[in-house]
């Protein structure tokens, strides 16, 4: 039985005092199990976190109260162990890094369209489907026939998109894994021009959960990537088979550990040639770090938490 949960949480509100409210959040979290990550900005906040329910809940009123709002973008995902090393509150300039200044999305323009609803939109002729996530979260998993706009980071997607020269009159569909990036992306659209976007409403791991509560047929392929340590997870939102080089964050499979390039916790055959040896030498001392303590048997940032030792 899954013991605990990860709150995977957005909203885009205009936050002004969020110095204070980092210090705040940091107090309240203080001494508490958790694990995971907040990023605060002036357009408002995401977070994931996770721990037990009731501490996961207590934390999420919280943040409500103090940023006197009532609703958050949520999505709760079961797990058996923590998947993030640490805990951390983050000021950033963006809470999701588009580069472009000051972007609001607004939810009552916005097009969404609900999982229940996404096989038959798919379906539409002269439809372009766009995939907002980078290169590698491409390569493990996407919906048949999506577009791919190449890009490393979220902060080239304006200049891709303008590189694939799409008609702004066009219906386009795009997608993400959460939605944060889509509510973004959706409104930049709208600003550069374009007419007819639609957005899969909280993204990828909305509809792998509507499909399998509902026991409908995917559309999607393979697995889909998270920003944490279970790397990826499959259509029934459980850890999937990839594996991760903690050198580039790249998902990576069994058999790709089989390559020469291949240190654990250093590099891969993605980022071997690109990372440079004072860069990999940092994280063969940290890996040797890692190694030491475990067979101590002693506590690390990185040890994994599961109900045994939690």
């Amino acid at each position: 039985m899954n013991n605990f949960l990860i709150y995977s949480y957005y909203r885009f509100v205009n936050v002004r005092n969020k110095k204070e409210i980092k210090i705040k959040i940091e107090n309240f979290i203080k001494g508490k199990k958790l694990r995971g990550t907040i990023l605060l900005a002036n357009e408002g906040i995401n977070g994931s976190i996770s721990g037990q329910k009731k501490d996961l809940d207590k934390l999420l009123r919280f943040i409500k109260n103090t940023l006197n709002i009532r609703k958050v973008s949520l999505k709760i995902n079961e797990v058996s162990f923590l998947p993030f090393n640490r805990l951390k509150v983050r000021l950033k300039k963006e809470i999701v890094s588009l580069g472009k200044g000051e972007i609001l999305p607004d939810r009552k323009s916005i097009n969404y369209i609900n999982p229940s609803e996404w096989n038959s939109f798919l379906e539409q002729e002269e439809l372009a489907l766009i995939d907002l996530r980078n290169i590698y979260e491409i390569k493990i998993g996407k919906f048949k026939n999506a577009l791919d706009p190449k890009t490393n980071s979220f902060r080239d997607f304006p200049k891709k998109i303008e590189e694939m020269n799409l008609n702004k009159n066009h219906k386009i569909g795009i997608y993400c894994t959460g939605g944060i990036r889509c509510e973004k992306a959706s409104k930049y659209l709208s600003i550069k021009g374009y007419k007819n976007i639609y957005q899969l409403e909280g993204g990828v791991l909305n509809y792998l959960d509507f499909i399998k509560n509902n026991k409908l047929k995917s559309k999607w392929n393979g697995e889909c990537f998270v920003f944490d340590n279970r790397v990826s997870v499959d259509s029934n939102l459980k850890p999937g088979k990839y594996l991760q080089c903690h050198g580039c964050r790249s998902p990576i499979s069994a058999n790709e550990t089989k390559s020469k390039t291949y240190i654990k916790g250093v590099s891969c055959k993605y980022c071997y040639n690109k990372r440079t040896e004072e860069q990999k030498k940092r994280s063969m001392n940290r890996q040797q770090q890692i190694y030491a303590a475990e067979n101590k048997n002693i506590t690390h940032p990185f040890k994994k938490i599961t109900s045994d030792n939690f």
